[in-house]
């Protein structure tokens, strides 16, 4: 007995709809599947990139400390410099001064500079030239001054003048500059 006009269809248990739906499930998968696995090798390349970075934050870390060490080297360096080009600065003008303040009659042959005095060498036509032209200036600047004379093949004296500062007062002085 038929009751159907048509012929019977083989009835499976995958229905395009079912079909449909594994599709989409399976290609949700692939794409869960390939999102962990990109992840994972962004993780993998995070670390090691953090790796290289602490590395290097190390290496800069040392070079930044051995920049260090070299900046307060040519500080002290420049400071040295600095007080040596000073002193150059002040020993010239010094040595200047000396010369300003012989006077055209008395020719001096040799000069010491002492760190506290000054001992001069030279001809001068008579002991009173001397005394008032050079001796006094000299009394003036220095605290003892000592004078000897001799005389010279040509009729001149020869002379050498000694000269010193108090140490005291020296000390007294620089302390008094750097002060200031």
């Amino acid at each position: 007995m038929k009751f159907s006009y048509i012929n019977p269809r083989k009835k499976s248990a995958l229905t395009q709809d079912v079909q449909l739906l594994l599709t989409f499930f399976t290609i949700t998968l692939i794409m869960l599947f390939s999102t962990y696995a990109f992840l994972l090798y962004k993780n993998y390349s995070f670390n090691e990139n953090k790796k290289n970075i602490l590395l290097q934050r190390e290496a800069l870390e040392v070079s930044l400390d051995k920049m260090k060490v070299d900046i307060a080297y040519i500080e002290k360096q420049k400071i040295v410099a600095e007080r040596i080009y000073t002193q150059n600065t002040v020993l010239k003008d010094s040595i200047s001064n000396l010369f300003d303040l012989v006077p055209l009659r008395i020719t001096l042959s040799e000069a010491q500079l002492l760190k506290n005095g000054l001992i001069l060498y030279g001809i001068t036509p008579n002991k009173d030239v001397y005394n008032f032209m050079l001796q006094a200036p000299l009394r003036s600047i220095f605290h003892k001054t000592y004078s000897s004379f001799y005389p010279a093949e040509n009729g001149w004296i020869r002379f050498m003048s000694t000269n010193y500062m108090n140490e005291d007062e020296v000390k007294y002085d620089k302390e008094q500059d750097y002060e200031e």
